[in-house]
């Protein structure tokens, strides 16, 4: 792995360097610049708070193509009752605090620390992430944030008080926006977003993905 600069914004090319079970550098800062810098270029940052900052480009990639979207009869149904009304971008602050805070089966504590956390906040104010928000009663009960990059939506973490939330949100999201996006990065595999139609490719092909519909490089 690679030590970064904290002075200098850079990282190995993750198409020319594997790194260690997909963790290709360590290090640097959570700074806005090097956040977007590294998601420009497939990167993502997971580490326990505390701990060493660490920087991953796993391979393969696990992606959903809004196309091959698959929806239930049980969750189309509850999609159109509108059992959840769905909004976008409406609260930004309140998605990322529940996705820190909500208890997840198996997992100790949260990935998202502090720091990280403000710097999507910023992110966001400069239109850069964005939240889907799910509602049911007037309460926020579901809902998940990310990065637009180009025309690939990097999804970040989500959260769900009611079955069903996070799940309504996220098909309503990829239906809305199925001509916005080529490619929805879901990073690494989940049971729940394998059953929505998400999928592993080679690491190479969702690098090339990523640079030809990146409008901001």
């Amino acid at each position: 792995m690679v030590r970064l600069d904290e002075n200098e914004i850079s990282f190995p090319d993750p198409a020319q360097y594997d790194g260690h079970e997909g963790i290709i550098a360590f290090g640097g800062d959570l700074s806005l610049e090097r956040v977007w810098f590294a998601y420009q270029n497939g990167i993502f940052p997971w580490f326990d708070p505390g701990d060493e900052i660490l920087w991953w480009c796993p391979d393969p990639r696990f992606v959903l193509f809004p196309n091959e979207l698959k929806v239930s009869k049980s969750m189309r149904k509850i999609l159109d009752k509108k059992v959840f009304t769905i909004t976008e971008n409406q609260n930004f602050k309140e998605v990322i605090k529940n996705c820190q805070q909500i208890n997840r089966r198996g997992q100790e504590g949260t990935w998202l620390s502090d720091e990280l956390m403000e710097t999507f906040i910023k992110l966001y104010l400069y239109g850069l992430a964005k939240s889907v928000e799910v509602w049911q009663n007037n309460e926020l009960v579901g809902g998940f944030y990310g990065l637009q990059v180009g025309k690939v939506f990097c999804g970040e973490s989500m959260f769900a008080k009611v079955s069903n939330a996070s799940k309504a949100g996220f098909i309503h999201f990829v239906e809305t926006h199925k001509d916005d996006f080529k490619l929805i990065d879901c990073q690494s595999h989940t049971d729940h977003l394998e059953s929505l139609g998400a999928t592993m490719i080679p690491k190479l092909d969702f690098l090339k993905i990523l640079h030809q519909n990146n409008e901001r490089r």
